[in-house]
């Protein structure tokens, strides 16, 4: 696998795509400067804590179906970034997160004030950059903002009226993950000036790697292995967060499954999580969201 994490990539692209992940990871790092030590020491933990870098590649890739030596695509691909960092922060207050990509996190090691601030702080950062590159930047990025904290509340207050609880996940999932996922695709092939069609398709093909994204990630709570993937087995369940295959399994309401109904309807006990996890990996909805997913 090349360092992009793209099989069969070819080496002209990739060499292309290293060259400004470099440029983008430059920036990210020096744009979050300030004056105030304490907010650039708190903005820095995520920053240098890694993380895939999805957004920003995704930006650049999209930009290679029109002129990619725009360095306003790097300054997008950097706000990308930056705002999906700042949710993060915003994220972890709200779940009372302990750790975050492998380290303490900055509501546990500063408080929940701080966390919060250093979000709001990541955001406005990203206003300073997009004003940059221009009105339509700055548009963009605040209808994305927008569907991103309506993802979240639907999430919060839980299911829709008229809303099949699969539904309503998939719209939350969409808003949430989905909306930033196809902006980053946009902002590369607008600013590269590819045709308004492949902006629009590249835009939707965004919103479903998103989708997809966090489908594999909920599949991943029931069958990763740990040391192989970097995600514990059972985060999810323990949490209570429902996901696609807890859904699955609950729409079909089998007579059979009423125990593990019943379980999965709260957070699930750390000594009934293994075998609940068994139960899970040889589900019929296992195999049905792999299915959606492909």
């Amino acid at each position: 696998m090349n360092p992009i994490g793209i099989p069969n990539l070819d080496k002209n692209l990739e060499a292309t795509l290293l060259a400004d992940m470099a440029k983008v990871e430059l920036l990210l790092r020096s744009h979050i400067e300030g004056e105030y030590p304490l907010v650039i020491e708190t903005s820095r933990h995520l920053v240098e804590a890694g993380g895939k870098r999805l957004r920003p590649l995704l930006t650049l890739i999209a930009a290679q179906f029109g002129d990619s030596t725009n360095y306003d695509i790097i300054k997008a691909a950097v706000s990308c970034e930056l705002t999906h960092l700042a949710t993060l922060y915003h994220d972890d207050v709200m779940d009372d997160a302990l750790l975050r990509r492998g380290v303490t996190s900055a509501n546990t090691k500063w408080g929940n004030a701080v966390a919060i601030l250093t979000g709001d702080y990541l955001f406005s950062k990203v206003s300073d950059m997009l004003a940059d590159i221009g009105p339509e930047a700055v548009k963009l990025q605040a209808k994305t903002f927008e569907r991103l904290v309506i993802g979240q509340i639907k999430e919060t207050q839980g299911e829709s009226e008229g809303l099949t609880p699969i539904e309503h996940y998939l719209k939350v999932v969409s808003d949430k993950t989905g909306s930033l996922i196809a902006t980053s695709a946009r902002f590369g092939a607008l600013l590269s000036g590819a045709k308004p069609e492949i902006v629009e398709i590249l835009t939707k093909f965004g919103e479903k790697i998103g989708i997809a994204f966090q489908i594999a990630d909920d599949l991943l709570d029931v069958t990763s292995d740990s040391t192989a993937s970097g995600k514990t087995p059972g985060t999810d369940l323990k949490e209570g967060i429902p996901t696609l295959v807890t859904l699955y399994v609950m729409a079909a309401n089998a007579p059979e499954d009423k125990e593990l109904i019943a379980k999965l309807n709260r957070p699930v006990a750390e000594n009934e999580l293994k075998t609940v996890i068994t139960q899970l990996r040889s589900h019929k909805a296992l195999e049905d969201v792999r299915k959606y997913l492909a």
